[in-house]
This record gives C-alpha cells, structure tokens and sequence, in this order.
C-alpha cells in the first residue's frame, strides 16, 4: 500500500538514498530540511523543525503546487519519517547538538501524534551502545549488541539519541501510534565501499563502530518495512547489515580484538556484533548489499 509520507532529513546521507527508494516502491514523499534535495519529483519544504510552529506547519502543508487542484486543503499524511538531525559530534558545540536532535526529535513526534498520525519511524543510532564517541578506549559491555543493551553514551550525540528513544516511547505509550526507533549503523554509501579494504586491514580502526555497518540502500528497505508493519507500538530496531566487517569468523574476531567483551549467545558464522535479528525475524529485512560484493578478495 502506498502512502503520503514526511520524510525530515531527507537531504542528509542517509537520507538521499532512502527517499529515491520510498518514491521508486510508489509512495509520495515531502522532505523537511535546511538545504533542498534534488530529485525529481521531492519537493524540499525548508523547515527548522527546532521550531514547533514551523513542525506543525510542515506536517499539515500540501506536498507541492498539484495539492491546490483538489480544492479540499491538504491531504492526510500517512507516516513521517524523521531522520533530521546533527548527524555526529563535532559539527556544532556539544549543547546545540544535544538541543537541535533533542527538541527538533520533540517538536516532530508531538505535532505528528496531534495531527492524527499513526506510524512515526526515527533515526537513533549505533552512538547509543557508548563506545563510538566515548571518551577513551571503551569496551562494549558484551556481545552481540541487541536492542535489550543497557545504553550508555558519554557524548551529546549518543545522548540525545538515547533521550529521543524515551520521547518515542513516552508519545507511542500516550497516544497508542507506532513509533519505531532505528539504531543506525555506520551508514556507508555505494561508492564508499573502497574504505573496506583499509577497515579489513586495521581491524580496531572499526571498534568504534562495533565492526557493524548500513548500506544506504538497505537502510531504505529498513524503512519501507517499518512502514508497512502495523501494530507494534514502540519498537527500537538495530539498522545494520548481516555479517561482520572482517574475514574471520565473528567469535573468533571478537575474542582476538575485543577479549574485554564476553560473548553472551552462540554468534553465526559471519554475524554482525551489533546484531540485526530482530529486524529480520519481526520486520522481514533481508540484506541485498552485503560488503564482500563490493570488496575484492
């Protein structure tokens, strides 16, 4: 079923890969941002959603000029997907990367929930799990990293995503819509498959990141499928890829380059630290861009 959707963000690097693909499955997208995306077919509503007039404004517009032929104002939107934020620390000072994800994140869930809105999907992030941007070399606590992880970031970044999942959850439990949280990997775009070869090579380089990563594209059928799936209130979904960045098998991996972090359940062959089973048993996901289709040998 095709559906009017709000996509916030939709600019961004993530973004510009998932909104081509809602627009390829049939689906009608308006993006919210701060700079315009060009595709054909997208318009860009420049909106500071920090500003909760300018939010609810956005949520209930015409998604281009064709709307006024109707005559009956604008349609009702099916879903948002709200990717808009400061994508990582060191872009803005600390207190404005926290304020800008947290009440953008805030102003976006309220005003979609009010408006009658009934499935809401954010981007949270790997950051919550506390090792990407914390301070130091940090173990993760175990592994894999599922979704029942005790979350615990340093950072502002980490935090605010942390802080956006209990807004999520405080809205979906009030109100009964589905919001559905994605912790997003490392999102890695096609052409940035040349990176691998290095992270193969440099194995802690990618500790950070729990040796975990999206691909864009795959990241987009993530999202189609939350739209699709009714009924399960708040959810939190890791948004990664099957299988390790690594060649070994992933316990062998693990206990050679993180043997601080116990193992907690059998690990497939090639899993993913930061494990995806949830969104392949719940929501169907099957990966189409596994990293060694792209990287030699």
């Amino acid at each position: 079923m095709t559906k009017r959707i709000v996509f916030t963000g939709g600019s961004g690097k993530a973004g510009r890969h998932v909104v081509p693909y809602l627009l390829d499955r049939g689906h009608e997208v308006l993006n919210l941002d701060l700079v315009p995306l060009e595709h054909p077919g997208v318009n860009t509503l420049v909106t500071d959603l920090t500003d909760s007039g300018q939010a609810f404004n956005a949520l209930s517009m015409h998604f281009g000029f064709a709307g006024f032929e109707t005559g009956k104002g604008p349609a009702p939107i099916d879903a948002v997907v709200h990717f808009a934020a400061v994508p990582r620390v060191l872009i803005k000072p600390d207190n404005e990367t926290f304020r800008i994800n947290v009440v953008s994140t805030y102003n976006v869930i309220e005003a979609a929930v009010k408006l009658g809105i009934r499935k809401i999907v954010i981007a949270s992030s790997e950051t919550t799990y506390g090792v990407c941007f914390a301070e130091g070399d940090k173990d993760f606590k175990s592994f894999p990293l599922e979704e029942d992880y005790d979350v615990d970031p340093m950072d502002s970044y980490g935090l605010s995503k942390v802080v956006n999942e209990k807004t999520a959850r405080a809205f979906a439990m009030r109100t009964g819509a589905d919001i559905y949280a994605l912790r997003i990997g490392n999102v890695i775009e096609p052409h940035e498959y040349d990176r691998f070869t290095t992270f193969l090579q440099d194995p802690p380089s990618r500790k950070r990141n729990a040796w975990s990563y999206i691909d864009a594209r795959d990241l987009a059928q993530i999202v189609d499928r939350c739209l699709a799936k009714d009924g399960l209130g708040f959810q939190v979904f890791n948004a990664v890829n099957d299988t390790v960045t690594a060649r070994e098998p992933t316990e062998a991996f693990l206990r050679k380059h993180a043997p601080g972090s116990p193992i907690t359940r059998p690990l497939g062959e090639f899993e993913a630290p930061i494990s995806n089973r949830k969104i392949r048993d719940v929501l169907g996901f099957q990966e189409e861009h596994d990293w060694r289709r792209y990287v030699p040998g």
